[in-house]
């Protein structure tokens, strides 16, 4: 339950605290005062998203703080899902900066939006106006159904068992799928990989085979030029070689005068010896080397192909031909088994689809027992609350299996005698929406464990002894939850355990909105304002007073 409320900076609320009672509070205040606003600051603290729209000083930062008390729930796990601190006393924090960051805060640890949604969902319920229309909707009607039938077991089983089949059914339709691309385009990709392996890669080295060609196409010139050297090494009269070896004779004879001598000898030696290798090793490719017309053209062919492989698969290398063709064959050898993928994946949808129906039946059945049960406990309250006519109906009609089950829900409602009953959204007034809301509440309230329940304005459209049975409702709820009721009404405002007051206050350059709880002679003061207006008569004092006493 809620222990404290702060907010700051939001909207019209420039600092605002509240400790609520932990069983039944009644706010109060003039419309406009701002009594709603609060809950659009309780929201973030739900995870709600804001803008800067929100601050009332746009050069200060918003600030929304709850303290709760959580030590008699066990929401330990929720928090060591969200891998946030869990503390019996949690405290949740929300920050809006002039520039539009939000930041959020569970017991000083950051926390996301998701987080906050989660955590909050177990902490309040709040009602808003908005949520009475809501109650028209097949998935609301579908929700407070599974609530009042407390079969979150049932619900936990079923999702899992629709999670698999699901997943069973998404890997089916993609198999068959790739299996009908595949067999589009299977002949053409079988094309390209004969083409490749055609090609024989392997081994093909594209530089070597470049070299070689440029070598045999300049064979003839090659030749000429090595002749050429050759014969001034070692045939013209004035030979290299043959002086080389003169001027080593010359200096061998003189080499053992001293070791300067002897050192240039060895060096002419290795000159000589280098150029005689030189001259040998020209000689040899000279004699290899051959201009030859047929494997010219071969080794053209061989690099035409490679080039036109590279260009058809956009790729500039062998090895990248090489990898293109291993994934074509892979893929081929994958078709090929595809076949025995898909009745693999055929067998597995059957049988989760099998284990998916049997636990929806099951949870099909609960729905329709517990529809029966609540749409006669609805009776029995509307009733009370002054539809005295009022007959509901609620039909589980089977559906596709979605993840919410087998089953869509209709909710129909006839207010008057001997009529049949119809869809809510189409016969159903606003303050019946409020009433049918109330009683929705009131019988799901004991099956859950919400520390917190919220209403605004709940009490459209009612007055009288209505108003009277419905605060004695919320006194019920109020046993064993908190429970905070928005209100402009003199019953509901008698019947609270704490009466707060908003007010607008006008004594600044700005009006702002406050809140403060009433003392015992100001709530007198207060509801016989709301029963007589402004300057309440002595009647209308003592209404208050017998109000109070009920």
């Amino acid at each position: 339950m809620i222990k404290s409320l702060q907010i700051k900076n939001y909207a019209l609320i420039q600092d605002l605290e509240m400790s609520p009672s932990p069983n039944l509070n009644i706010i109060t205040g003039e419309t406009g005062a701002g009594k709603s606003i609060m809950l659009g600051a309780v929201g973030l603290l739900l995870g709600k998203r804001a803008d800067t729209k929100v601050l009332l000083d746009e050069n200060q930062k918003c600030i929304v703080e709850g303290v709760f008390d959580i030590s008699a729930y066990s929401l330990k796990k929720i928090f060591e899902e969200e891998d946030l601190d869990y503390e019996p006393e949690c405290v949740i924090r929300r920050e809006i900066s002039p520039s539009g960051k939000s930041r959020a805060f569970v017991n000083d640890t950051p926390a996301n939006l998701n987080a906050l949604k989660a955590i909050g969902e177990k902490l309040m319920d709040v009602h808003s106006q908005h949520e009475s229309l809501q109650l028209g909707k097949n998935l609301y009607q579908l929700n407070v159904l599974d609530a009042f039938a407390a079969h979150p077991d049932w619900i936990s089983s079923y999702r899992i068992a629709y999670q698999a089949y699901a997943e069973s059914k998404n890997r089916l339709e993609r198999l068959e799928s790739l299996s009908a691309q595949s067999a589009e385009d299977a002949d053409y990709r079988q094309f390209l990989l004969n083409e490749l392996q055609e090609a024989k890669l392997d081994d093909l080295h594209q530089e070597e085979l470049e070299k070689e060609l440029e070598v045999l196409e300049n064979a003839e010139d090659i030749k000429l030029k090595l002749s050429q050297i050759i014969h001034l090494l070692d045939e013209s009269e004035v030979a290299v070689l043959q002086q080389l070896n003169e001027s080593k004779s010359l200096i061998n004879s003189i080499a053992s005068f001293s070791k300067e001598l002897d050192e240039l000898s060895d060096r002419v030696e290795s000159v000589s010896i280098e150029l005689n290798d030189i001259s040998n090793e020209m000689q040899r490719i000279q004699d290899k080397v051959e201009h030859d017309p047929e494997k010219i053209q071969k080794l053209k062919d061989r690099l035409d192909l490679l080039y036109r492989l590279q260009k058809k698969h956009a790729v500039l290398t062998t090895d990248e031909l090489i990898k293109l063709r291993d994934e074509l064959d892979q893929s081929l050898s994958q078709v090929a088994n595809l076949d025995s993928e898909i009745a693999k994946a055929k067998k597995e949808l059957a049988d989760s689809e099998k284990v998916m129906l049997e636990r929806g039946n099951k949870l099909s059945e609960s729905r329709k027992l517990s529809a029966l049960n609540l749409s006669d406990e609805i009776e029995k309250i509307i009733k009370q609350i002054g539809i005295e006519n009022g007959t509901v109906e609620i039909k589980v009609n089977p559906s596709e299996p979605s993840i919410n089950g087998l089953d869509t829900i209709e909710m129909l409602f006839s207010a008057n005698k001997g009529i049949k009953p119809q869809e809510l959204k189409e016969v159903a007034s606003g303050g019946e929406f409020s009433r049918l809301i109330f009683a929705v509440k009131y019988l799901i309230a004991d099956k859950t464990a919400m520390p917190t329940i919220i209403f605004d304005e709940i009490d459209t459209g009612v007055s009288g002894e209505v108003a009277l049975q419905m605060i004695r409702m919320m006194k019920h709820m109020a046993k064993s939850h908190q429970v905070i009721s928005i209100s402009h009404l003199p019953q509901f405002a008698a019947g609270g355990d704490a009466h707060y007051f908003v007010y607008k206050d006008h004594s600044s350059h700005r009006s702002v909105s406050k809140i403060r709880r009433l003392a015992d002679e100001d709530r007198i003061t207060e509801i016989a304002k709301m029963i007589g207006g402004e300057n309440p008569g002595a009647s209308a004092v003592e209404s208050a007073r017998e109000l109070l006493q009920l």
